[in-house]
């Protein structure tokens, strides 16, 4: 099986430094690497270039258009029977490919995706962040999981799809908003099974500072509508909790200006939610730093996603907005 590992790039030349440098202890070495600059101001040209005696590895630029159409332009290109796509912010394992080539054989995949952890060297905002996306708490916990809801959608931060697949249905038709999720429907739809590689994890960075993650997260709020408009059945219950865990809060902060009865009982439930973060990421991390931060991030994610979710089902389901 020969991979090509694909790369979207935009203005953060330092991120493919860090990422290039762990593909060159991958343990399977039958692969390439298609680093694509979308039109970035910051040219990390040079720094790909000093891994080519170490990779196999091709740098392109071209105009910005997004993630999801400069992925397929690494399509186009690739050499490989089966595509991998990662997010310029991970670090990969050095037996990731050898874990892929196991669970594509083993399972018959047609697609995949794997999960997603943080690393040792990441800031503790870092960690913090990624406890959040995973947690037991937030709706990161159906992301990379064994007991995802409904069909597995794999995120692009972590899939690869055969070329059968790319030949048959594509390549990305959205090139933000919810474009991986789409994408996976289509594969679905087509017949073709997709599959989680639990042990196919990747260092994902994310962002490293909360504001980046409230903006990247309202992001996925409105990517979550985006979706629903070409496909309505992908809207889950589930979907809402973070709008509902937001008016909650709304409704919370309202009560106890009002020195309402109720707001004990609000305050309780608050006050629950922030325990079980807490000892859990203490647990999860072994950091009362790291667990302290996690209140923070998850009150970050769910709010974020939250108002970004609302913001775009009133424009676009109420008001049908384009």
């Amino acid at each position: 099986m020969f991979f090509s590992i694909i790369i979207p790039l935009y203005n953060r030349p330092q991120e493919i430094d860090e990422l290039l440098h762990t593909l060159t202890l991958q343990t399977y070495k039958s692969f390439e690497v298609l680093v694509i600059e979308d039109g970035s101001k910051l040219d990390a040209r040079e720094i790909v270039e000093k891994y080519k005696p170490q990779l196999d590895v091709t740098y392109y630029f071209k105009q910005n258009e997004g993630q999801g159409f400069t992925r397929n332009f690494g399509f186009e290109r690739a050499k490989g029977n089966y595509f991998v796509i990662f997010d310029s912010d991970c670090l990969i394992p050095s037996d990731y490919l050898e874990v892929v080539k196991k669970g594509v054989e083993e399972q018959k995949l047609d697609a995949y995706g794997g999960p997603d952890a943080a690393h040792e060297s990441f800031t503790d905002v870092q960690k913090a962040i990624s406890y959040s996306m995973t947690s037991p708490f937030t709706t990161g916990g159906t992301r990379g999981n064994r007991k995802h809801i409904g069909q597995f959608h794999p995120r692009s931060f972590n899939m690869g799809v055969s070329r059968r697949v790319w030949e048959s249905v594509g390549g990305f038709i959205l090139t933000r908003l919810g474009e991986d999720i789409e994408y996976s429907i289509r594969i679905h739809s087509k017949g073709f099974k997709i599959g989680l590689i639990p042990d196919a994890v990747v260092y994902h960075k994310r962002r490293t500072s909360f504001l980046q993650f409230y903006k990247q997260l309202h992001f996925f709020g409105r990517a979550r509508i985006n979706i629903y408009k070409y496909f309505p059945t992908q809207l889950k219950a589930v979907h809402f909790f973070p709008a509902l865990f937001t008016l909650f809060l709304i409704f919370s902060i309202l009560v106890n200006l009002l020195q309402l009865p109720i707001s004990l009982l609000c305050n309780i439930v608050v006050a629950l939610f922030i325990l079980l973060v807490f000892f859990h990421s203490w647990i999860v991390n072994k950091s009362f730093k790291v667990a302290f931060l996690s209140i923070f991030a998850a009150f970050i994610q769910l709010t974020a996603y939250g108002l970004g979710f609302m913001q775009d089902f009133w424009k676009r389901v109420i008001l049908k907005h384009s």
